[in-house]
């Protein structure tokens, strides 16, 4: 049985490569946010509306690919070698099967363009960057499966170096085909979906150079011994991963769909928002990596018939996770305004942004709580119960209760609150989630121990 310090190492050595993965990812998107600002107004609000529509179709099938990763995790902890590479055959499968729609709902955007409601002009750069972008997709979740598969392997290194060889040469290859550099044509907003489709199949090459030339992964025979798809597992994946897909879906619109419904209150509160939940979402990076650590842990402990070490394991994670993002928020607290200064120099948006900051510090303690359980729960195999938990939350008490807290109040005891009312309902929202979430876990960990 390993000791608590030993579970919080093991988590920090799984954890801190994925961290340093996901903001690389993170500066991939700012830097197209940067270039594209400096191009043109026009193509900056086209790539808002492209990524914005793409993200939240890549988070949807990503997160349905993410079943790969408590399936393999189970198999290792039983140490059933020969089962691995067949299950993430099927998840490679089923990565090909999801992106026939993707690609076809990105490069035929009709009725949620229209629902933009944009001008011409950025209507038009916006369905270019999604068709172009749309490429990369079948890149995309066959990468993500592998991402799934490696890091329920333990194996997270390998993504922190992928991730940042993709972003050295996404950032240059962005900026020379946005303006024209290097002889190579000025392509505007339409140059980041270019470099973006590039990157996506350079990371699924040098994912598939690494695994035929690394030792480690030649037990699992991924591609001597391919299995065409089959039914049954498919659908196993299908059954854990659509609602993990879905549940990854609602949290992602839950604060996409904000920016829509504020924008009637002026350009300086859409601002001063996305800036707000720009910081809130680089923070809730490290949450979101020992939650991916400790669902592999739980999963391997449970494929090897350990119920108490997976419940030592999802204990120790959620520990870990509220004490570091518990730092973090008053470290971001005290150093909020220069924070600010640094986002912008309109004083208004400044002033408004640093207001909100309180909402994000209460925000992520208990964030943190929720997403850590949540990620534990997938590795007990456990996703429809958590999916109806985030949509009740963050649809229900989030965005709709954050509407009416924006606009309508509690009559004579609250009036309307403004942006501040979604941020209000988001830690409300994110206070249920964390208590539910509480419960769920303890109680299939209970399950799970006697069994």
């Amino acid at each position: 049985m390993k000791s608590p310090v030993a579970l919080f190492q093991r988590i920090a050595a799984l954890a801190w490569p994925v961290l340093i993965a996901q903001l690389s990812s993170m500066t991939q998107m700012v830097s197209d946010t940067v270039l594209t600002g400096r191009y043109g107004t026009t193509d900056l609000a086209a790539v808002a509306v492209g990524s914005g529509i793409y993200i939240s179709v890549v988070m949807l099938m990503v997160g349905i690919l993410q079943a790969v990763a408590p399936t393999v995790a189970h198999h290792v902890g039983a140490g059933r070698n020969d089962e691995i590479g067949p299950a993430v055959q099927q998840g490679f499968w089923l990565a090909l099967a999801l992106s026939v729609p993707a690609v076809l709902f990105l490069r035929h955007p009709d009725w949620l363009m229209q629902l933009a409601d944009v001008s011409p002009e950025v209507d038009t750069r916006a369905r270019d960057y999604l068709a172009t972008v749309a490429w990369g997709l079948p890149a995309v979740f066959l990468y993500r499966t592998f991402y799934a598969f490696t890091n329920a392997l333990g194996r997270t290194r390998v993504l922190m170096f992928i991730s940042l060889a993709t972003t050295a040469v996404h950032i240059p290859l962005s900026w020379a085909l946005i303006n024209g550099h290097l002889g190579l044509p000025a392509m505007g907003g339409v140059g980041c979906a270019v470099s973006s489709a590039c990157i996506c199949w350079l990371a699924v090459v040098s994912a598939l150079i690494h695994v035929q030339r690394t030792p480690a992964y030649q037990p699992y025979h991924l591609f001597s011994r391919w299995q065409p798809p089959r039914a049954a597992q498919l659908g196993e994946l299908l059954r854990l991963g659509l609602p993990m897909g879905f549940s990854s879906f609602v949290e992602i619109t839950s604060f996409t769909l904000i920016a829509l419904l504020v924008a009637r209150l002026g350009a300086t509160v859409v601002a001063g928002h996305r800036i707000v939940g720009n910081l809130s979402a680089l923070i809730y990076m490290l949450p979101l990596a020992i939650a991916i650590a400790t669902l592999v842990l739980v999963g391997q402990a449970l494929g090897g018939h350990d119920g108490t070490g997976a419940r030592r394991a999802a204990r120790a994670g959620i520990l870990f996770a509220t004490g570091l993002s518990t730092l973090v928020s008053i470290g971001v607290w005290f150093v909020r305004e220069p924070i600010m200064a640094a986002y912008t120099t309109d004083p208004a948006v400044r002033d408004l942004a640093a207001s909100l900051v309180i909402y994000i510090c209460l925000y992520q303690f208990f964030d943190a709580i929720q997403t850590v359980a949540a990620h534990a729960l997938r590795g007990y195999k456990i996703t429809f119960g958590p999916m109806l938990i985030h949509t009740v939350c963050f649809w229900g008490i989030g965005l709709a209760g954050g509407n009416w807290l924006s606009f309508h109040g509690l009559g004579s005891l609250l009036p309307p609150q403004g942006v501040a009312g979604f941020w209000q309902a988001a830690v409300l929202s994110t206070v249920a989630a964390s208590v539910l979430f509480g419960f769920y876990l303890h109680y299939a960990s209970q399950g799970a121990t006697r069994d």
